[in-house]
């Protein structure tokens, strides 16, 4: 078949091109009609629900008439998990209600948010177990898993310069930068993408490093050098993380979103390079948190940095309590799914707190978030409670006492005591203004009181005149 944008206009580009040059466009439109076919066939906007239907149902029909069942009941077992979970996710991808986002594609979210459910049916599941039967069910996941493993210590030695070693001073340096420091990096600046806030995202990030400062006593690997918190941290790659997360989201407030079809587009590179912002945003809405506004706004951006920093600190003792390295795949995927979520559950966030007239409930994604959160911390809770029932240091409990009692004096300063006074002085403003207006009313009119206090005096003697006068005279009838 021959390709019609191709065949149009080939006689004057022949004529105007050599014929290397007329063979390579000629190959570009080839190739740009071979997308645009593709895009055809898949009909890219449609959830194909028949046919994801079709092909499941075959799929299951072949297991079940020409495949033989295995005797092995633990393989059987996980695949019949398996199974199960996929028959859900293409249930949820064709079938669950969209969200807020539709680039790439809204199958996208929807498959997230399916994975959502099918994360928080196994937390609910792990939370439900013994903690020995807990600990040894991860081993169906990977048999290497179920044993205890000890936490690296990151503290120790904190000289940055180490004269004592004559072969490499910085070693202390170069032992911090292992694969975690791109990670932090990475994971901060696609956290500014879903916060779009620099305030709150410093704010995360150095209220985490309190957290490690005054948790370093349960985990070990809370225990980092003065440098490692704030130099490499905060400073390097968390705030690196965040400067370049703001810039692009500015990059993308700028950006205009004058979106044009595949077959509209003319030219090779245009194709190309719609094709590409597929994976932008649609729209762009930028997020004003404004937690000063009101009291209700001030709680709901409390609320998210408390999930925020909860969910970071479940990182670390699930880990703990499953007996999970670092490493390990299961702790990164747990980071992707996060990633993906996060920014949907955060954009509902914002809706419901900005227009709560038309979002009048929280959205599906935000409600699993929080639930995965909580179940998350419950299943810490069940598995090591001696763990997190070490008490505090003296002076770690005294600075959070007194960090809580500034965060409540300020609250009340706010959002009532400034206005009960902002509302006194209001209507004292008011009732003075209204007294000077009738002070100067009356300065202004006491000519004119007196000419008709004059006048009523005048009024009142001829009428006592006329009473009291022996002789009076009628007019004649």
């Amino acid at each position: 078949m021959a390709c019609p944008l191709a065949s149009h206009g080939q006689s004057s580009c022949a004529s105007q091109l050599g014929p290397e040059e007329f063979s390579n466009e000629n190959k570009k439109c080839e190739f740009s009609c071979f997308l645009m076919l593709i895009f055809s066939v898949l009909n890219f906007r449609r959830a194909h629900t028949l046919t994801v239907l079709f092909i499941l149902t075959c799929a299951l029909g072949y297991v079940t008439l020409l495949e033989e069942t295995p005797q092995d009941t633990a393989y059987n077992t996980k695949r019949g998990i398996v199974a199960s979970i996929l028959v859900f996710l293409c249930f949820g991808v064709t079938q669950a209600k969209d969200g807020p986002f539709s680039r790439p594609h809204p199958a996208y979210w929807r498959f997230w948010l399916c994975v959502s459910v099918v994360y928080e049916l196994f937390l609910i599941f792990i939370l439900f177990q013994t903690v020995q039967d807990g600990r040894q069910f991860m081993k169906y996941i990977d048999p290497h898993l179920g044993v205890p493993l000890p936490e690296r210590d990151y503290g120790g030695n904190c000289l940055i310069y180490d004269p004592g070693n004559e072969t490499d001073p910085f070693h202390n340096i170069w032992d911090k930068l292992d694969g975690f420091v791109p990670a932090h990096f990475f994971g901060w600046y696609l956290k500014t993408l879903m916060i779009r806030d620099w305030w709150m995202c410093m704010i995360i990030s150095v209220m985490f490093e309190f957290l490690e400062y005054s948790l370093e006593h349960q985990l070990p690997n809370f225990s980092e050098c003065w440098w490692d918190h704030w130099i490499m941290d905060v400073i390097l790659c968390n705030g690196l993380g965040i400067y370049c997360g703001m810039k692009t989201l500015s990059w993308l407030s700028l950006k205009t979103y004058k979106w044009q079809g595949l077959w509209n587009i003319p030219t090779y590179k245009g194709k190309m390079k719609r094709i590409v912002f597929q994976f932008t945003p649609y729209s762009w809405v930028k997020f004003e948190w404004k937690p000063a506004s009101s009291l209700r706004r001030w709680l709901a951006v409390c609320g998210i940095i408390f999930v925020f920093l909860l969910a970071e600190l479940n990182t670390f003792y699930l880990k703990f309590v499953l007996w999970m390295p670092p490493e390990h795949y299961l702790v990164l995927l747990r980071l992707v799914f996060f990633v993906n979520v996060g920014g949907v559950a955060m954009r509902e966030i914002y809706d419901f707190m900005d227009d709560p007239k038309f979002h009048k409930k929280l959205g599906q994604q935000a409600w699993l978030v929080a639930a995965i959160t909580a179940t998350e911390f419950l299943i810490v809770v069940k598995y090591d409670p001696y763990t997190l029932t070490l008490s505090l240091p003296f002076y770690i409990t005294q600075c959070w006492i007194l960090g809580i009692i500034l965060v409540l004096t300020w609250t009340a300063w706010r959002f009532f005591i400034r206005d009960i006074t902002l509302r006194y002085k209001e209507i004292r403003r008011q009732k003075q203004e209204h007294r000077h207006e009738k002070d100067k009313c009356l300065s202004n009119g006491d000519g004119h009181s007196a000419l008709a206090d004059t006048g009523l005096t005048g009024t009142r003697g001829a009428r006592e005149g006329l009473v009291h006068s022996p002789t009076l005279i009628l007019p004649n009838s």
